[in-house]
């Protein structure tokens, strides 16, 4: 069936016009009739009823138009669709948490570089709130947040990075073969504390133990925590991308502690609702060709 009769009938109606249906379409009054003509016989009914300028539906017509009417529909977001997906963005403004600026977008960015040359990419550095913020007055076009929602907003996984317990070189948790979280309550922690749900898993963890944990220090910034370890102030629970360089130089040592096990550092891609769902698939797609288990 020709999208465009089924066209010429959508806009006669939507006008109550065969005049202003062919100015709409940049066509002539005569063009209209014909392709009315035409559609008429492709579905072997009569859509019109006609008594000299004066037209009105047939039954048959009523009952076509809702069908006519959603083809139509479908065809133009299908066509808006592709269009969008051909065009490559000339500007992509990327909002994230500090720990996604540090450890994420230097593997995101060669990426993007390679398959889009002419994009200009704008990074802009904030609280997951302040993003989400920033995402729904259009400041940002997608942003790399932790776990969070709103109505408006679309909002997939992107990277869940495990948490585990980290000491510095030489530590006695290095030499023993099972470690509890009860054997933590001596040592001095040095605690990475972002807010977000994951880490409060540890807290109620904490509350299960008889001798509450020494928490000497509180942070909320990953490079500090992870800092002062290296300086063998204390140990640290952190996400593994963070120390990925520090474990392959042997600087830092991972200890598995089984209670831990699942807890994670979920980061999520958010996205305005029907509106940045390209650019996100677009982020999503490039992030797959990283392995991220072997980034440094």
């Amino acid at each position: 069936m020709n999208i465009e009769n089924l066209e010429a009938f959508v806009y006669v109606i939507h006008f109550n016009s065969f005049n202003k249906a062919a100015d709409a379409l940049f066509l002539s009054q005569p063009s209209i009739t014909a392709r009315i003509q035409s559609l008429e016989r492709e579905l072997d009914v009569k859509l019109f009823d006609r008594e000299g300028r004066h037209f009105s539906l047939t039954d048959k017509g009523k009952q076509f138009l809702p069908y006519a009417q959603q083809v139509l529909q479908t065809y133009k977001k299908g066509k808006q669709q592709l269009k969008q997906m051909n065009a490559a963005p000339h500007e992509l403004r990327i909002g994230c948490t500090v720990s996604v600026a540090n450890y994420m977008i230097p593997e995101l960015v060669p990426l993007f570089k390679q398959k889009y040359p002419d994009l200009q990419l704008k990074l802009v550095t904030a609280s997951s709130e302040s993003i989400l913020e920033k995402l729904l007055n259009k400041e940002v076009d997608v942003g790399l947040v932790r776990n969070i929602t709103h109505p408006h907003v679309d909002s997939v996984r992107f990277y869940e990075d495990p948490i585990r317990l980290f000491v510095y070189q030489g530590h006695p948790f290095v030499s023993q073969d099972r470690i509890a979280l009860e054997d933590i309550g001596s040592e001095p922690i040095v605690f990475f504390e972002c807010g977000a749900l994951d880490w409060m898993k540890i807290h109620r963890l904490f509350d299960t133990l008889d001798r509450p944990p020494n928490i000497e220090l509180q942070l909320d910034n990953l490079e500090t925590a992870k800092k002062l370890v290296l300086k063998e102030m204390g140990i640290s629970f952190l996400p593994e991308l963070c120390v990925r360089k520090e474990v392959k130089e042997g600087l830092l040592w991972p200890v598995d502690i089984p209670s831990l096990a699942g807890i994670t550092l979920r980061t999520n891609l958010v996205s305005l609702k029907g509106e940045g769902s390209v650019l996100g698939k677009m982020v999503l797609e490039l992030s797959r060709e990283i392995d991220w288990k072997r980034t440094v």
